[in-house]
């Protein structure tokens, strides 16, 4: 069955859907491989910097939201950019913390101070979409393909260099996204939170990376699904990593924790959250503490993508 196949009725039985962009392999039965020094568990810190459209489109929402424009909800995510974020670079800086940047290309002509600043450190700059009001999932293959094309021109650009990486806005797909970020020259994938591990997937002109990204150690799911308060949300931080770091005796793991500056930025989250990190920085000596680009480098030099072409699936 093709890639992004839907299911089929053979006589009274129902053949489910299948996306056949990877294999069933249990964590336990996987090609050998080591992050670099041989440390078990690399870790990194993924920082979505995003920009919202003023009364239209979507948003995540701190109460519910009324008739557009949205004043209250527009302006909180706003703080982000503008205090948030501030706080956050940091926060990272007294702790010595590598980031992956998660950059809406909006941002790059809105808060283009902030993305300087990132640059400043030595951050990875990654794509996530144009801006967080839209959902790629939506659109037909050629404006999802200009889409793409847009948002990787604007940070290339700003950066002298293309991302390799994409998170979409809200991890929407269409059933073809991952054939056009690869096509589109990007190397590795943060949509999908299927494993611990990077994972090779099929695309229709060859092979993409998925690179773990979390969607329990995530603020927005915890905090504005759940609604955990600040130590709940920083307890989450450090009891993954506990158990992580006792479970990467066995395999290499990977374990990102996600982040938005307009929701771990305000103050009181903020401080709880850097007492998190300061546990996870206790163990520094222990740990890989890198970028989703290069724990995608170090996987893929070690671990080949599987020769098979989408349709033999």
């Amino acid at each position: 069955m093709a890639i992004g196949a839907r299911g089929t009725r053979r006589g009274s039985a129902v053949t489910l859907s299948v996306h056949n962009r990877y294999d069933y392999a249990p964590i336990t039965q996987r090609p050998s491989f080591v992050w670099p020094q041989g440390k078990g568990l690399a870790v990194y810190l993924g920082i979505n910097l995003e920009h919202f459209a003023f009364g239209e489109g979507l948003g995540a929402e701190l109460a519910p939201g009324g008739p557009q424009p949205d004043v209250l909800n527009y302006a909180w995510r706003d703080y982000g950019n503008r205090v948030g974020a501030w706080r956050m670079l940091d926060m990272m800086d007294a702790l010595d913390l590598p980031a992956t940047v998660l950059v809406n290309s909006e941002v790059s002509s809105y808060a283009p101070s902030l993305i300087s600043a990132h640059r400043a450190r030595g951050d990875e700059i990654a794509a996530h979409g144009r801006s967080n009001s839209e959902r790629q999932s939506t659109l037909s293959e050629a404006e999802e393909t200009a889409l793409i094309a847009e948002a990787t021109a604007v940070i290339t650009t700003a950066e002298g260099q293309p991302p390799a990486g994409w998170l979409s806005p809200w991890i929407a797909e269409s059933r073809i996204t991952p054939d056009l970020l690869q096509e589109a020259g990007y190397s590795y994938t943060l949509n999908w939170c299927m494993d611990d591990q990077p994972v090779w997937m099929r695309t229709r002109s060859g092979p993409l990376l998925s690179v773990p990204y979390p969607q329990e150690v995530n603020d927005i799911p915890a905090i504005i699904a759940r609604k955990d308060g600040p130590a709940d949300f920083a307890a989450l931080i450090t009891d993954s990593f506990d158990e992580m770091l006792d479970q990467a005796t066995q395999q290499p793991l990977v374990m990102g924790i996600a982040l938005h500056p307009y929701i771990v930025g305000q103050p009181a989250r903020l401080r709880h959250l850097r007492q998190a990190l300061r546990h996870v920085c206790a163990r520094r000596s222990d740990i890989w503490l890198t970028t989703a680009g290069n724990i995608a480098q170090a996987f893929a030099a070690q671990v080949s993508a599987p020769d098979r072409r989408p349709n033999d699936a």
